[in-house]
């Protein structure tokens, strides 16, 4: 065989390869084209979420649970929304009672109900539609209508308070929207800088006239224990003078000497005690004895 005729058979044997990787191509391609197609009639509904099913683009009043569904291409259309528990935290300015600037930190805990998926994507649309356009402007509303019923101070001192308010608040706002808040956390609150120093300045005054009423209270205290002392001292000796005789300044010289015998002058005249008078007398002469007649 020439050289002229292997060419040929080796041409054909390209050719006949080439055919077949093509018509193997083709094969892969209608095989994939029919899967797609197939898929298309199923939607999958992921599990935390319900799914809104449109019909011709019109929301259907019963969402998918969670799974495999059937579906009609070009038909019907599924949107899945999210029922867990999500957390949306937002910095908000509010004014109070006294108009202080009050910043606050808000986190919210929110869910969409499961039974109201269908209602939140027909009258909002999306999760970030739900955040955009009603939950954040709600939060930050019902900061400042909160807030506005409180002095500063009370802000911090009635803190509990504050956030109950605020949760109900916020229940009540997005009720009608049909979205659930699960809970609401004041994870700070700060004051203007002005504020801050007022307050600090009125707290030093606080402790200092705190402690003057305490030095003031001390010092009355003080004079009025030396008044009852002097009082008692006084009465002391008002008793001790009633009670000062000629008598008992005798016994208490008895009860005291030493053997001798001075002489005790005292501020009154009359108070003069000879010792010598204190001693016993001595026996008297025996008596005369008159002989009768």
């Amino acid at each position: 065989m020439d050289s002229k005729g292997l060419d040929r058979d080796n041409a054909s044997a390209d050719s006949l390869t080439r055919l077949g990787a093509a018509r193997l191509a083709g094969w892969v391609l209608l095989l994939l084209l029919g899967l797609a197609l197939l898929a298309s009639f199923w939607v999958v509904v992921p599990a935390g979420s319900r799914g809104v099913w449109l019909h011709f683009g019109q929301v259907q009043p019963h969402p998918l649970g969670e799974g495999v569904h059937f579906m009609v291409p070009l038909v019907d259309r599924v949107e899945n929304l999210t029922v867990r528990v999500q957390k949306q935290e937002i910095p908000t300015e509010a004014s109070s009672e006294d108009l202080q600037d009050v910043f606050a930190d808000v986190a919210v805990n929110w869910h969409i109900p499961a039974d109201q998926v269908d209602r939140v994507f027909q009258r909002i649309g999306r999760e970030t539609a739900v955040v955009d356009r009603v939950l954040n402007p709600a939060i930050e509303e019902t900061i400042k209508a909160v807030m506005a019923h409180y002095r500063a101070e009370a802000v911090i001192t009635q803190r509990d308070q504050v956030k109950a308010e605020v949760d109900k608040a916020l229940r009540d706002r997005l009720g009608p929207y049909d979205l659930a808040v699960d809970d609401v956390a004041l994870t700070t609150i700060h004051f203007s800088q002005q504020f801050r120093e007022a307050v600090e300045a009125k707290q030093i005054a606080e402790q200092e006239a705190k402690r003057a009423e305490f030095v003031a209270r001390r010092a009355i205290r003080e004079a009025e224990i030396e008044i009852n002392l002097a009082r008692g001292k006084a009465e002391a000796h008002r008793l001790l003078q009633s009670t000062l005789t000629t008598e008992v300044l005798r016994y208490q010289a008895l009860q005291k000497w030493n053997g001798h015998l001075p002489l005790i002058l005292g501020t009154d005249p009359s108070s003069v005690i000879d010792l010598k008078d204190l001693m016993p007398a001595a026996n008297p002469p025996p008596s005369e004895v008159t002989s009768g007649g």
